[in-house]
């Protein structure tokens, strides 16, 4: 058991680590937005000195990919200042350090999957600050845990699955994009593989996310299915829907790591998710 500070508590990730901590037996303290502004660091130093946690989870993030293009600055200092001021503070006290990334740190030009060793290629402000947050918090922390992970559903906040559900609830047919392909990840699962690495000496970059691949698309047709929602989904490009923020076209991220965490397939992920609900 060891004592873990968990920043971003709140959020949809922070819930769900909260409580695979609380089940793995660990002692858990919790700080969320209105409790703790990751982006002051006397504030965030203040704490984690006050509290000496052994393993500090950094899952406070600005994570509004189309807002990132329009408030560059603001999404900085929260992905990269806020990881900078959390990963010193705890190595202030000797604890390590996990930190939650993405595979938008990608350009999705790959013709594979991307492993730890890839280099990095951002396409949008919100890749470009959480590929920041990743260096500042090595930089910070010789004890860190860098996990990249992609495509985030849980029950604690909003996330396509449940816009899925809520469109098929009351329209016949939806429009989604069939040419980004990633790996939908449950959150549960993933903050059961972040308790597992938290603690262990297996520093350094994880690619973490659910098996297998598809696209929106596919994950839409899935989300149907298995909702026993009738609803047509009709497919679309990502040129023709004019987002703000470029995404990758294909972001499938696997490990080439000998301590490994693998989660659960996406569609296992789904299934688990709809029992939740």
């Amino acid at each position: 058991m060891v004592k873990l500070l968990i920043c971003g508590a709140s959020g949809m990730l922070g819930q769900d680590v909260v409580r695979a901590a609380e089940l793995a037996g660990h002692e858990v303290v919790t700080t969320g937005r209105n409790s703790l502004d990751v982006t002051d660091s006397e504030a965030v130093a203040l704490t984690v000195e006050r509290e000496r946690p052994e393993a500090v989870v950094n899952c406070a993030a600005y994570t509004d990919v189309d807002g990132s293009e329009r408030e560059r600055e603001d999404a900085m200092r929260v992905n990269a200042g806020g990881a900078r001021n959390v990963a010193a503070a705890a190595a202030g006290v000797g604890a390590s350090v996990l930190y939650l990334s993405t595979d938008y740190v990608f350009d999705g030009s790959k013709d594979a999957p991307y492993v730890e060793s890839d280099e990095p290629n951002p396409l949008g402000s919100y890749g470009a600050s959480k590929l920041a947050g990743e260096s500042e918090t090595a930089a910070m922390n010789p004890r860190h845990h860098v996990v990249r992970t992609s495509w985030l559903f849980g029950t604690g906040g909003r996330n396509f699955v449940e816009t899925m559900i809520k469109v098929g609830a009351r329209e016949r047919e939806v429009t989604v994009v069939c040419d980004q392909v990633g790996s939908p990840t449950y959150t549960a699962h993933l903050a059961d593989g972040i308790v597992r690495l938290v603690g262990t000496d297996a520093y350094g970059l994880h690619h973490m996310s659910a098996g297998g691949h598809c696209s929106w698309y596919d994950f839409a047709v899935a989300i149907f299915d298995r909702a026993k929602l009738s609803c047509e989904v009709l497919s679309t490009t990502t040129d023709a829907l004019g987002r703000a923020a470029p995404r990758p076209r294909c972001s499938v991220l696997e490990t080439e790591r000998d301590d490994a965490i693998y989660l659960p397939e996406w569609r296992t992920g789904l299934d688990d998710y709809l029992a939740e609900r």
